[in-house]
């Protein structure tokens, strides 16, 4: 299963093997793993890319990576594991950690490995995303060359402020009529198409396979003119692709930032399940094989360190592991299904055991078929928020400090979903790509009771207008009251219309819609 690493010392990629065994014999499966060992410095510069060691140049990575260096220079921070989705896995070791916590390192890799192949919301995801992203550099550095730095840099500003605003969902669900003209085989690769067309997706057809003018056929009624686009579109950054007046080079740079944005899309989506889940298996594998007498206080710090709570943060480490513990617990018990849930006697329920054992395979079930916002939804569970003591939060404005808001079960949960629904960013559609009759481009924001931060969503109208090149309007709800915010390409304009509809109302819109 392993692969032959070239740096790896004799002693690391002996331990690599015990580490990669244990996790086989606990029914782990992942792709190969290819283990880099690198200094703090060479960790910084490749996680500030997101991990990948060559990508297309900008200047937010340098950015990133001057935050990262400094933060462990300084001892505020250190990065402990950096593992890469893709076949085969690649993961980093920093040269200068011990070897407690490269093995401990290694174990938690693997079981984000395993998450990697086996969840099903990293099904889609390409599994050579490493090559791509080296492709997707030498496209950007070419385009740098031919038209310049700044303008290509300026352009990729404006479409990394709508990276998310994307349907996380398209991928499983068929929206509309395919309008891709090509087809993808077992291996993920295009296959051509028998009209000889050259495979292409259908934002970049235009230019990969140019037409031959057709003579215009004359017509005695033009066809009455159909929405645009027909319904509410979720996927802004493809309706751009597809609509907006941009040339070649823009088109495709707007359509790798697409395509990387829907390849890290599911770790956004299964954050606390995938570090809970890779947490479960360092914490398992170490405690039981891995671990030496010597080792332990070693190990026990940095375990516990990685676990600790705040008090204004969620940890989705500690909360993946803790659910993850508690479902094979329940699992194992019996605790679940009818009979337990109508049980209102305390002390039966907390010694309630039927001795199933099925706790072992419901979570890999678990780990296969959900993602955080499933995950929370189907398992988080009254005596778990009791437990481990989760509160609801909210902002008060006299004191200007977050305090307690609730502890009831219903709210905390509520809270819970309500920041994981769409990876807790704004949903956003396009609504009319010709409004007003006059090519200008008009956006819904589905209100939720967040509203937009002002300041990111005047920046976003603004990039939006340098993508479509007409003004750029989004709906929402401001001080409890609709509002159309505009921006013409040098003002910004707040709209609030004629009415003043109650909070209730607008949610009871949102739900017909």
């Amino acid at each position: 299963m392993s692969t032959p690493n070239s740096n790896l010392t004799p002693e690391l990629a002996e331990q690599q093997a015990i580490m990669e065994q244990h996790a086989l014999n606990y029914g782990l499966d992942f792709f190969p793993t290819i283990f880099e060992l690198v200094d703090a410095d060479q960790l910084s510069a490749i996680a500030a890319r997101g991990g990948f060691p060559v990508r297309y140049p900008h200047w937010r990575f340098g950015m990133e990576y001057e935050q990262l260096s400094k933060s462990y220079n300084y001892g505020l921070s250190k990065i402990y594991e950096l593992v890469i989705n893709n076949n085969p896995c690649y993961a980093y070791l920093m040269r200068s950690n011990g070897l407690v916590d490269q093995k401990l390192v290694m174990a938690h890799v693997y079981g984000h490995c395993d998450f990697f192949k086996n969840n099903y919301w990293f099904s889609k995801t390409s599994r050579k995303m490493m090559d791509e992203m080296a492709n997707h550099g030498t496209r950007i550095r070419r385009y740098m060359d031919e038209v310049g730095v700044e303008p290509v840099e300026e352009f990729i500003d404006a479409c990394s402020s709508i990276d998310d605003l994307i349907d996380i969902h398209s991928p499983f669900i068929k929206r509309r009529v395919d309008r891709e003209r090509y087809r993808f085989g077992e291996n993920n690769e295009p296959e051509p198409k028998p009209d000889g067309r050259f495979p292409a997706k259908s934002y970049m057809d235009s230019y990969i396979n140019p037409r031959t003018p057709q003579p215009e056929k004359k017509t005695e009624e033009e066809p009455p003119k159909r929405r645009f686009p027909e319904h509410p579109e979720q996927d802004v950054m493809l309706f751009l692709l597809e609509y907006a007046p941009l040339n070649q080079w823009q088109a495709d740079v707007l359509s790798i930032l697409r395509d990387e944005a829907y390849y890290f899309a599911p770790q956004g989506q299964t954050k606390i399940m995938n570090e809970g889940w890779a947490s479960y298996w360092h914490s398992t594998i170490m405690t039981r094989q891995g671990l030496t007498p010597g080792d332990v206080v070693n190990y026990c710090d940095h375990h516990s360190g990685t676990l600790a709570s705040s008090p204004t943060k969620l940890n989705p480490y500690k909360v993946g592991i803790e659910l993850f513990r508690d479902i094979e617990d329940r699992w194992n018990r019996g605790a679940f299904g009818k009979e337990f849930d109508d049980c209102d006697d305390y002390k039966t329920r907390q010694n309630w055991d039927k001795q199933l054992g099925l706790g072992r395979e419901k979570i890999f079930e678990v780990r296969k078929v959900h993602n955080d916002l499933t995950f929370i939804d189907s398992f988080l569970t009254l005596d778990f928020v009791r437990e481990h003591k989760l509160f609801r939060f909210g902002y008060n404005q006299d004191t200007e400090y977050y305090e307690i808001e609730s502890r009831a079960f219903p709210k905390v949960k509520q809270q819970l979903l309500n920041s994981l629904t769409n990876m807790g960013r704004p949903k956003i559609v396009v609504e009319d790509g010709n409004y007003r009759n006059r090519g200008e481009l008009y956006l819904k924001h589905t209100y939720t009771g967040v509203e937009l931060d002002m300041k990111y969503a005047n920046d976003t109208l603004s990039n939006l207008h340098r993508l479509w090149n007409r003004p750029v309007h989004i709906e929402t709800v401001l001080e409890e009251r609709m509002a159309v915010l505009s921006f013409d390409g040098s003002d910004h304009e707040i709209d609030w219309g004629d009415e003043s509809p109650e909070v209730d109302e607008l949610y009871e819109h949102q739900d017909q819609s």
